[in-house]
Protein backbone atom coordinates (compact mmCIF):
# COMPACT_ATOMS: atom_id res chain seq x y z
CA UNK A 1 0.00 0.00 0.00
CA UNK A 2 1.33 2.91 -0.76
CA UNK A 3 2.46 5.78 1.67
CA UNK A 4 0.48 9.27 1.81
CA UNK A 5 1.29 12.18 3.68
CA UNK A 6 -0.84 14.61 4.43
CA UNK A 7 -0.27 18.59 6.24
CA UNK A 8 -2.86 20.72 7.71
CA UNK A 9 -2.98 23.99 9.89
CA UNK A 10 -6.77 25.10 10.22
CA UNK A 11 -8.75 28.21 11.07
CA UNK A 12 -7.41 28.12 14.33
CA UNK A 13 -3.92 28.77 12.92
CA UNK A 14 -2.60 26.42 16.39
CA UNK A 15 0.11 24.56 15.08
CA UNK A 16 1.13 22.31 11.57
CA UNK A 17 -0.11 18.87 11.92
CA UNK A 18 1.71 16.27 9.54
CA UNK A 19 0.49 13.23 9.12
CA UNK A 20 1.92 9.72 7.81
CA UNK A 21 -0.70 6.79 6.43
CA UNK A 22 -1.08 3.79 3.91
CA UNK A 23 -4.10 3.57 1.35
CA UNK A 24 -4.64 1.55 -1.96
CA UNK A 25 -7.47 1.45 -4.11
CA UNK A 26 -10.46 -0.77 -3.13
CA UNK A 27 -12.42 -3.32 -4.75
CA UNK A 28 -15.36 -0.70 -5.71
CA UNK A 29 -12.50 1.68 -7.38
CA UNK A 30 -12.24 4.64 -4.49
CA UNK A 31 -9.73 4.57 -2.25
CA UNK A 32 -9.75 2.31 1.13
CA UNK A 33 -9.95 4.32 4.31
CA UNK A 34 -6.57 5.53 5.18
CA UNK A 35 -4.56 3.23 7.88
CA UNK A 36 -2.49 5.72 10.29
CA UNK A 37 0.89 5.29 10.90
CA UNK A 38 2.67 7.89 12.44
CA UNK A 39 2.12 12.04 12.97
CA UNK A 40 3.67 15.01 14.84
CA UNK A 41 2.65 18.70 15.34
CA UNK A 42 4.92 21.68 15.08
CA UNK A 43 4.32 25.12 16.30
CA UNK A 44 4.54 28.00 13.48
CA UNK A 45 7.88 29.91 13.83
CA UNK A 46 7.33 32.81 16.20
CA UNK A 47 8.57 35.60 13.30
CA UNK A 48 6.22 34.54 10.86
CA UNK A 49 2.95 34.38 13.22
CA UNK A 50 2.23 37.58 13.62
CA UNK A 51 2.67 37.73 9.90
CA UNK A 52 0.02 35.23 8.99
CA UNK A 53 -2.18 36.76 12.20
CA UNK A 54 -1.87 40.23 9.84
CA UNK A 55 -3.08 38.49 6.61
CA UNK A 56 -6.22 37.42 8.20
CA UNK A 57 -7.01 41.06 8.92
CA UNK A 58 -5.70 42.46 5.31
CA UNK A 59 -3.12 43.83 6.83
CA UNK A 60 -0.16 42.82 5.00
CA UNK A 61 0.96 44.13 1.30
CA UNK A 62 0.87 42.00 -1.79
CA UNK A 63 4.79 41.81 -1.20
CA UNK A 64 5.01 40.65 2.12
CA UNK A 65 2.44 38.26 1.36
CA UNK A 66 4.56 36.86 -1.47
CA UNK A 67 7.24 36.01 0.92
CA UNK A 68 5.25 34.74 3.73
CA UNK A 69 3.27 32.23 1.14
CA UNK A 70 7.03 30.70 -0.07
CA UNK A 71 8.52 31.07 3.98
CA UNK A 72 4.95 28.91 5.10
CA UNK A 73 5.53 26.21 1.90
CA UNK A 74 9.43 26.12 3.89
CA UNK A 75 7.16 25.29 7.53
CA UNK A 76 5.32 22.62 5.56
CA UNK A 77 8.40 21.16 4.21
CA UNK A 78 10.19 21.26 7.85
CA UNK A 79 6.98 19.52 9.47
CA UNK A 80 7.58 16.89 6.38
CA UNK A 81 10.53 16.00 6.38
CA UNK A 82 10.65 15.97 10.54
CA UNK A 83 7.67 13.50 10.24
CA UNK A 84 9.70 11.06 7.67
CA UNK A 85 12.86 11.12 10.17
CA UNK A 86 10.51 9.85 12.86
CA UNK A 87 9.05 7.06 11.36
CA UNK A 88 12.12 6.12 9.44
CA UNK A 89 10.76 6.22 5.45
CA UNK A 90 12.81 8.06 2.53
CA UNK A 91 11.34 10.73 0.52
CA UNK A 92 10.86 8.32 -2.60
CA UNK A 93 8.89 5.78 -0.81
CA UNK A 94 5.82 8.73 -0.20
CA UNK A 95 3.32 8.42 -3.41
CA UNK A 96 2.19 11.91 -2.78
CA UNK A 97 1.98 14.80 -0.54
CA UNK A 98 -0.85 16.57 0.36
CA UNK A 99 -2.50 19.73 1.93
CA UNK A 100 -4.65 22.52 1.63
CA UNK A 101 -2.67 25.46 2.66
CA UNK A 102 -3.28 28.39 5.06
CA UNK A 103 -6.73 29.78 4.08
CA UNK A 104 -5.93 33.57 4.72
CA UNK A 105 -9.34 34.65 3.27
CA UNK A 106 -12.74 32.94 1.89
CA UNK A 107 -15.88 34.31 0.28
CA UNK A 108 -18.69 31.23 0.25
CA UNK A 109 -20.87 31.83 -3.12
CA UNK A 110 -23.83 34.54 -2.60
CA UNK A 111 -26.51 32.13 -4.32
CA UNK A 112 -28.74 35.30 -4.88
CA UNK A 113 -26.30 36.92 -6.97
CA UNK A 114 -25.71 33.85 -9.06
CA UNK A 115 -29.19 33.41 -9.69
CA UNK A 116 -29.59 37.02 -11.18
CA UNK A 117 -26.71 36.46 -13.20
CA UNK A 118 -27.78 33.36 -14.41
CA UNK A 119 -31.11 34.84 -15.57
CA UNK A 120 -29.37 38.24 -16.91
CA UNK A 121 -28.10 35.71 -20.08
CA UNK A 122 -25.01 36.73 -19.31
CA UNK A 123 -22.06 35.25 -21.36
CA UNK A 124 -18.84 36.91 -19.59
CA UNK A 125 -17.09 34.38 -17.72
CA UNK A 126 -15.18 37.14 -15.77
CA UNK A 127 -18.04 38.47 -14.31
CA UNK A 128 -19.02 35.24 -12.62
CA UNK A 129 -16.75 36.84 -10.17
CA UNK A 130 -16.78 40.47 -10.97
CA UNK A 131 -20.92 40.50 -10.61
CA UNK A 132 -21.98 37.04 -10.47
CA UNK A 133 -21.24 36.31 -6.60
CA UNK A 134 -19.57 33.53 -7.44
CA UNK A 135 -16.95 31.50 -4.27
CA UNK A 136 -12.99 32.45 -4.36
CA UNK A 137 -10.55 31.84 -1.47
CA UNK A 138 -6.69 32.66 -1.47
CA UNK A 139 -4.89 29.90 0.08
CA UNK A 140 -0.81 30.34 0.86
CA UNK A 141 1.67 27.67 1.54
CA UNK A 142 3.60 27.31 -1.97
CA UNK A 143 3.41 24.00 -3.50
CA UNK A 144 6.74 24.71 -5.18
CA UNK A 145 8.66 24.87 -1.94
CA UNK A 146 7.24 22.01 -0.96
CA UNK A 147 7.81 20.19 -3.59
CA UNK A 148 11.59 21.10 -3.90
CA UNK A 149 12.54 20.91 -0.03
CA UNK A 150 10.68 17.73 0.19
CA UNK A 151 11.57 16.10 -2.96
CA UNK A 152 7.94 14.42 -2.78
CA UNK A 153 5.27 15.22 -5.30
CA UNK A 154 2.98 17.34 -3.61
CA UNK A 155 -1.01 18.48 -3.99
CA UNK A 156 -2.38 21.61 -2.83
CA UNK A 157 -5.46 23.98 -3.34
CA UNK A 158 -8.48 21.93 -3.41
CA UNK A 159 -10.99 24.37 -2.90
CA UNK A 160 -11.01 26.71 -6.31
CA UNK A 161 -12.01 23.84 -9.09
CA UNK A 162 -15.22 23.41 -6.62
CA UNK A 163 -15.27 27.04 -6.66
CA UNK A 164 -15.62 27.76 -10.59
CA UNK A 165 -18.21 24.71 -10.46
CA UNK A 166 -20.28 26.90 -8.13
CA UNK A 167 -19.41 24.75 -5.17
CA UNK A 168 -18.64 26.10 -1.79
CA UNK A 169 -15.14 24.50 -1.66
CA UNK A 170 -15.80 24.21 2.02
CA UNK A 171 -15.47 22.38 4.01
CA UNK A 172 -13.64 19.18 2.56
CA UNK A 173 -13.99 16.69 5.39
CA UNK A 174 -16.91 15.08 3.13
CA UNK A 175 -14.53 13.16 0.55
CA UNK A 176 -12.55 11.17 3.35
CA UNK A 177 -15.48 10.61 5.23
CA UNK A 178 -17.33 9.12 2.02
CA UNK A 179 -13.88 6.62 1.43
CA UNK A 180 -14.04 6.22 5.52
CA UNK A 181 -17.49 5.25 5.72
CA UNK A 182 -19.45 4.36 2.81
CA UNK A 183 -20.16 0.57 3.68
CA UNK A 184 -21.63 1.50 7.25
CA UNK A 185 -24.67 3.02 6.29
CA UNK A 186 -25.48 7.14 6.66
CA UNK A 187 -22.50 8.27 9.14
CA UNK A 188 -22.61 11.71 10.52
CA UNK A 189 -19.22 13.03 11.17
CA UNK A 190 -17.95 16.55 12.74
CA UNK A 191 -15.30 18.48 12.88
CA UNK A 192 -14.82 20.78 15.33
CA UNK A 193 -11.29 22.92 14.00
CA UNK A 194 -11.26 26.96 14.19
CA UNK A 195 -15.06 26.47 12.35
CA UNK A 196 -17.45 23.14 13.10
CA UNK A 197 -18.82 21.38 9.81
CA UNK A 198 -20.69 18.68 10.12
CA UNK A 199 -20.84 15.82 7.19
CA UNK A 200 -23.37 13.03 6.21
CA UNK A 201 -21.58 10.29 4.31
CA UNK A 202 -23.70 7.87 2.68
CA UNK A 203 -22.56 5.44 -0.32
CA UNK A 204 -24.33 7.12 -2.34
CA UNK A 205 -22.86 10.46 -2.68
CA UNK A 206 -25.78 11.93 -4.03
CA UNK A 207 -27.20 12.01 -0.75
CA UNK A 208 -24.83 13.47 1.34
CA UNK A 209 -24.37 16.88 2.97
CA UNK A 210 -21.15 18.85 4.06
CA UNK A 211 -21.26 22.43 5.51
CA UNK A 212 -19.71 25.00 8.26
CA UNK A 213 -22.40 24.88 11.62
CA UNK A 214 -20.58 28.15 12.90
CA UNK A 215 -17.70 28.77 15.19
CA UNK A 216 -15.57 25.63 17.02
CA UNK A 217 -12.55 26.91 18.41
CA UNK A 218 -11.75 30.40 16.89
CA UNK A 219 -13.81 32.37 19.17
CA UNK A 220 -12.69 30.37 22.59
CA UNK A 221 -8.66 30.85 21.32
CA UNK A 222 -8.99 34.83 20.86
CA UNK A 223 -10.71 35.07 24.26
CA UNK A 224 -7.74 33.07 25.74
CA UNK A 225 -4.92 35.24 24.19
CA UNK A 226 -7.05 38.59 24.61
CA UNK A 227 -7.57 37.85 28.46
CA UNK A 228 -4.47 35.63 29.59
CA UNK A 229 -1.48 35.76 26.81
CA UNK A 230 -1.64 31.81 26.05
CA UNK A 231 -2.81 30.33 22.65
CA UNK A 232 -6.07 28.06 23.91
CA UNK A 233 -8.24 26.86 27.42
CA UNK A 234 -5.72 23.63 28.31
CA UNK A 235 -8.88 20.41 28.08
CA UNK A 236 -10.68 23.25 28.56
CA UNK A 237 -10.49 23.84 31.97
CA UNK A 238 -11.18 27.50 32.47
CA UNK A 239 -14.64 26.93 30.80
CA UNK A 240 -15.04 24.43 33.12
CA UNK A 241 -15.33 26.61 35.98
CA UNK A 242 -17.61 29.42 34.19
CA UNK A 243 -21.43 29.73 34.13
CA UNK A 244 -22.87 30.68 31.00
CA UNK A 245 -23.89 34.06 30.06
CA UNK A 246 -27.68 33.11 28.81
CA UNK A 247 -28.00 36.73 27.34
CA UNK A 248 -25.28 36.76 25.27
CA UNK A 249 -25.54 33.13 24.11
CA UNK A 250 -29.31 34.12 22.94
CA UNK A 251 -27.81 37.03 21.03
CA UNK A 252 -25.07 35.05 19.25
CA UNK A 253 -27.54 32.09 18.70
CA UNK A 254 -29.47 35.37 15.79
CA UNK A 255 -25.72 35.74 14.27
CA UNK A 256 -26.67 35.98 10.19
CA UNK A 257 -24.91 33.05 9.79
CA UNK A 258 -27.87 31.46 10.43
CA UNK A 259 -30.15 32.16 8.14
CA UNK A 260 -27.90 31.10 5.36
CA UNK A 261 -28.81 27.39 4.21
CA UNK A 262 -26.18 24.30 3.26
CA UNK A 263 -24.17 24.31 1.48
CA UNK A 264 -22.42 26.82 3.79
CA UNK A 265 -19.58 27.87 4.71
CA UNK A 266 -18.40 30.55 7.39
CA UNK A 267 -15.11 32.55 7.95
CA UNK A 268 -13.26 34.52 10.64
CA UNK A 269 -14.87 37.55 8.48
CA UNK A 270 -18.49 35.56 10.42
CA UNK A 271 -16.98 34.63 13.78
CA UNK A 272 -13.42 35.95 13.85
CA UNK A 273 -11.75 38.81 16.08
CA UNK A 274 -13.48 42.07 14.98
CA UNK A 275 -16.75 39.81 16.62
CA UNK A 276 -15.05 38.51 19.38
CA UNK A 277 -13.19 41.96 19.98
CA UNK A 278 -16.95 43.22 20.08
CA UNK A 279 -18.20 40.79 22.71
CA UNK A 280 -15.30 41.43 24.78
CA UNK A 281 -15.74 45.13 24.62
CA UNK A 282 -19.62 44.97 25.96
CA UNK A 283 -18.85 42.00 28.26
CA UNK A 284 -15.85 43.26 29.49
CA UNK A 285 -16.93 42.90 33.12
CA UNK A 286 -17.64 39.18 32.62
CA UNK A 287 -15.08 36.83 33.76
CA UNK A 288 -12.88 34.60 31.36
CA UNK A 289 -14.01 31.87 32.20
CA UNK A 290 -17.84 32.95 31.82
CA UNK A 291 -17.37 34.11 28.79
CA UNK A 292 -15.33 30.76 27.83
CA UNK A 293 -18.53 28.39 29.07
CA UNK A 294 -20.90 30.74 26.98
CA UNK A 295 -18.43 30.55 23.42
CA UNK A 296 -18.44 26.69 24.01
CA UNK A 297 -22.33 26.73 24.77
CA UNK A 298 -22.03 28.57 21.72
CA UNK A 299 -20.28 25.92 19.58
CA UNK A 300 -22.33 23.04 20.76
CA UNK A 301 -25.55 24.66 20.60
CA UNK A 302 -24.41 25.47 16.86
CA UNK A 303 -24.07 21.91 16.28
CA UNK A 304 -27.06 21.04 17.50
CA UNK A 305 -29.09 23.55 15.57
CA UNK A 306 -27.22 21.86 12.01
CA UNK A 307 -28.13 18.39 13.10
CA UNK A 308 -31.64 19.18 14.21
CA UNK A 309 -32.75 21.80 11.13
CA UNK A 310 -30.40 20.16 8.50
CA UNK A 311 -29.85 16.38 8.86
CA UNK A 312 -32.56 14.69 11.15
CA UNK A 313 -35.18 15.54 8.94
CA UNK A 314 -33.79 13.89 6.19
CA UNK A 315 -31.96 10.76 7.55
CA UNK A 316 -32.16 8.78 10.99
CA UNK A 317 -28.33 8.30 12.47
CA UNK A 318 -27.51 7.01 16.19
CA UNK A 319 -24.21 8.21 16.52
CA UNK A 320 -22.20 11.86 15.42
CA UNK A 321 -18.55 10.56 15.26
CA UNK A 322 -16.04 13.65 15.94
CA UNK A 323 -12.95 14.77 15.04
CA UNK A 324 -10.63 17.70 15.63
CA UNK A 325 -8.97 19.87 18.12
CA UNK A 326 -11.94 21.03 19.95
CA UNK A 327 -12.76 17.33 20.74
CA UNK A 328 -9.87 17.78 23.02
CA UNK A 329 -11.83 20.81 25.07
CA UNK A 330 -13.77 18.37 27.78
CA UNK A 331 -16.03 21.35 28.41
CA UNK A 332 -16.98 21.81 24.73
CA UNK A 333 -17.17 17.84 24.82
CA UNK A 334 -19.56 17.19 27.64
CA UNK A 335 -21.40 20.35 26.73
CA UNK A 336 -21.87 18.68 23.02
CA UNK A 337 -22.39 15.25 23.86
CA UNK A 338 -25.56 16.74 26.36
CA UNK A 339 -26.87 18.08 23.82
CA UNK A 340 -26.90 15.20 21.32
CA UNK A 341 -27.87 12.91 23.63
CA UNK A 342 -31.27 14.99 24.26
CA UNK A 343 -31.85 13.50 20.41
CA UNK A 344 -31.09 10.00 21.45
CA UNK A 345 -27.51 10.42 19.98
CA UNK A 346 -24.25 9.19 20.98
CA UNK A 347 -20.94 11.13 20.73
CA UNK A 348 -17.95 9.22 19.84
CA UNK A 349 -14.53 10.02 18.64
CA UNK A 350 -13.09 8.97 14.98
CA UNK A 351 -10.19 7.36 16.95
CA UNK A 352 -12.67 4.68 17.44
CA UNK A 353 -12.51 4.28 13.24
CA UNK A 354 -8.83 4.41 12.80
CA UNK A 355 -8.56 8.17 12.61
CA UNK A 356 -6.97 9.96 15.23
CA UNK A 357 -9.43 12.74 16.18
CA UNK A 358 -6.17 15.35 16.21
CA UNK A 359 -4.74 14.23 12.64
CA UNK A 360 -8.05 13.72 10.99
CA UNK A 361 -8.10 17.05 8.95
CA UNK A 362 -4.18 16.26 8.11
CA UNK A 363 -5.63 12.61 6.77
CA UNK A 364 -8.55 14.17 4.94
CA UNK A 365 -5.72 16.10 2.99
CA UNK A 366 -3.65 12.79 2.41
CA UNK A 367 -6.04 11.15 0.94
CA UNK A 368 -7.74 13.83 -1.25
CA UNK A 369 -4.23 13.92 -2.60
CA UNK A 370 -3.74 10.65 -3.53
CA UNK A 371 -7.35 10.40 -5.40
CA UNK A 372 -5.99 13.81 -7.30
CA UNK A 373 -3.24 11.67 -8.25
CA UNK A 374 -5.12 8.85 -9.14
CA UNK A 375 -7.38 11.15 -11.01
CA UNK A 376 -10.21 9.90 -9.17
CA UNK A 377 -13.54 12.24 -8.32
CA UNK A 378 -12.48 13.91 -4.89
CA UNK A 379 -15.28 16.33 -4.78
CA UNK A 380 -19.18 15.83 -3.35
CA UNK A 381 -21.56 17.74 -5.66
CA UNK A 382 -24.40 17.15 -3.70
CA UNK A 383 -22.60 18.43 -0.56
CA UNK A 384 -21.01 21.52 -1.82
CA UNK A 385 -22.87 22.55 -4.74
CA UNK A 386 -21.00 22.22 -7.38
CA UNK A 387 -22.32 21.79 -10.86
CA UNK A 388 -20.18 18.55 -11.39
CA UNK A 389 -18.14 15.84 -10.26
CA UNK A 390 -14.42 17.10 -10.91
CA UNK A 391 -10.85 16.25 -9.88
CA UNK A 392 -9.59 19.25 -7.07
CA UNK A 393 -6.51 19.68 -6.49
CA UNK A 394 -3.19 21.53 -8.13
CA UNK A 395 -0.35 19.08 -8.81
CA UNK A 396 3.51 20.08 -8.19
CA UNK A 397 5.90 17.07 -9.42
CA UNK A 398 9.29 16.28 -7.00
CA UNK A 399 12.16 17.00 -8.76
CA UNK A 400 13.50 13.19 -8.26
CA UNK A 401 11.41 12.53 -10.60
CA UNK A 402 11.92 14.83 -13.45
CA UNK A 403 13.21 13.81 -16.91
CA UNK A 404 15.52 14.11 -19.82
CA UNK A 405 18.27 15.69 -17.03
CA UNK A 406 21.21 13.64 -18.71
CA UNK A 407 23.62 14.78 -21.68
CA UNK A 408 21.72 15.55 -25.05
CA UNK A 409 23.68 13.88 -27.43
CA UNK A 410 23.89 15.72 -30.97
CA UNK A 411 23.55 13.77 -34.66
Amino acid sequence: MPYIVGLNSGSSFDGVDAVLCSIDIAEDGHPSRPKFIDALTVDWPEELQPLIMKAFENELTIFEMTRVNYAAGAVYAEATNALLAKAGIKPEEVDVLGYDGQTVYQEPPERQKIAEYAASGSKSLVDLWLKGGYPCGYFIVESGVVAALTNITTVTQFRPVDHALCGSGAPLMQYLDFVSFRNDGPTVTLNIGGIANLQLADIDRSKMMAFDTGPGNVMLDHVIKVRTGRTYDKDGEMAAKGTVIQPLLEEMQKHEFFLRKPPRSAWRLDFGSKYADDILKRYASSSTEDLLATFSMFTATSIERALVDFILPRTKVTKVVASGGGTRNNTLMRFLTERMEAHGLKTCVSDEFGLPAAYKEAIKFATLAFATKSNLANNIPAASGASSFAVLGKLTFAPRVARGTGPVQGK
